[in-house]
């Protein structure tokens, strides 16, 4: 169904020529290709289909998506697909989420080196959460599971985090029984926070030392060693950001949940309220005020900018996952796993090659066949267009 309210696209559309021509030296190729994408995004521009109803004749022509991962109308059909893909992993045992944030100074690092900073993180949270819980003090086993990076906070400033979901016990070193959290309790927090920080800080170093960082503008000073480490030494001696969300009341309601961050994006169309001359009006929750729900007003320049600082490298993979989880091993290890669960392995998942809108219906339950307008007919789709790019050009005979 429709939007009637604005969306991101509508921002991109009416602002996004001006912004190009006033910051275009400043934008990589990733951001640059993430705006022509959502500006182009169920326009004539990519093609598409011509469906009719076979009850009441009622017609809709619906454009082709970019299927960009940044973009806020492209994301429900792979969410869904990979969330039906996580079904058929589900352990019969607590799950766990844990949060770890950079701090502030770190971050400004971090946007400016990416790829390098962004993977420092993953390797860090994930060295960090496989050696607490496989110290006997605390579990004794090998854990798994997944993170998911987010670089944003409900203002759409810069706040790089990852999202890690964990079933809440692991395998015993002898791989011969299943070793659970207590619980309501995966691992003690100081502990995470303390070594999260120590490998953090060892990696980035590194990557200074290989000269795999680059620093320009604001930063430019921190090019020498002197000055990068006077930069970050003030982390070593503050708390960082972990914590631990209560855990989940079952292994379907992980599933729920983590719908709403795996393929979130910087801002859904549905927090945009008004787009009037020149200002984009949202909605927003201020965490720093009892998450109250707060509407922010933001020049386009301004939201556009915001946007793209959320634009990830090319190829850059924002879900991963660890352990028993980790892709190499995952089948035999989560075997493994219901075997010392003494749970039954999933049905087999016989792949059938479907319409995307059958496929959509069977995971959201939400029908794309369904006529709108009369609610009982089927939509068929009787032409198909190309998107116009690959069309030959039309003469102007006017």
């Amino acid at each position: 169904m429709a939007r009637s309210g604005p969306e991101v696209a509508d921002v991109f559309r009416r602002y996004g020529e001006a912004y190009r021509e006033r910051h275009g030296a400043s934008l990589c190729t990733a951001q640059r290709r993430v705006m022509s994408a959502i500006e182009l995004c169920r326009t004539a521009a990519l093609g598409g289909h011509i469906e009719h109803c076979d009850r009441c004749d009622h017609q809709r022509i619906c454009y082709n998506s970019c299927r960009d991962r940044h973009c806020p109308k492209c994301q429900s059909l792979a969410r869904a697909q990979w969330l039906d893909d996580r079904r058929s992993e589900l352990l019969d045992t607590q799950y766990f989420h844990v949060v770890f944030t950079l701090p502030q100074p770190v971050a400004a690092i971090a946007l400016q080196n990416k790829d390098v900073v962004y993977n420092i993180l993953f390797r860090a949270v994930g060295e960090t959460l496989r050696t607490i819980a496989a110290d006997p003090k605390h579990l004794g086993a090998q854990i798994g599971f997944f993170a998911v990076l987010h670089t944003w906070g409900q203002a759409l400033l810069h706040h790089p985090h990852l999202h890690c979901v964990v079933p809440g016990g692991g395998i015993s070193p002898d791989g011969t029984r299943w070793i659970s959290c207590r619980p309501k309790f995966f691992l003690p927090i100081p502990v995470l926070r303390l070594l999260f920080r120590r490998l953090f800080l060892n990696y980035l170093e590194q990557a200074f030392d290989t000269g795999e960082l680059q620093f320009f503008s604001s930063l430019e000073p921190l090019r020498t060693r002197h000055s990068f480490l006077r930069h970050i030494a003030p982390t070593r001696k503050i708390n960082w950001k972990v914590y631990a969300k209560p855990p989940f009341a079952g292994p379907e309601q992980v599933l729920k949940y983590v719908a709403r961050y795996t393929h979130r994006v910087a801002i859904s169309n549905d927090r945009l309220l008004g787009l009037h001359d020149g200002k984009v009006q949202f909605r927003w929750k201020d965490y720093r005020d009892n998450s109250r729900h707060k509407t922010m007003t933001l020049a386009a320049e301004e939201f556009i900018r915001r946007f793209l600082l959320h634009v990830l490298p090319e190829g850059f993979q924002r879900i991963r996952y660890y352990g028993f989880l980790a892709n190499r091993y995952r089948a035999e290890k989560l075997a493994l796993c219901r075997q010392l669960l003494q749970t039954p392995p999933p049905a087999p998942n016989v792949e059938v090659k479907k319409d995307y809108r059958d496929r959509y219906e069977e995971i959201t339950g939400v029908s794309l066949k369904t006529c709108p307008l009369c609610r009982h007919g089927t939509m068929i789709v009787i032409e198909t267009f190309e998107c116009a790019a690959s069309r030959e050009p039309r003469m102007d005979t006017s």
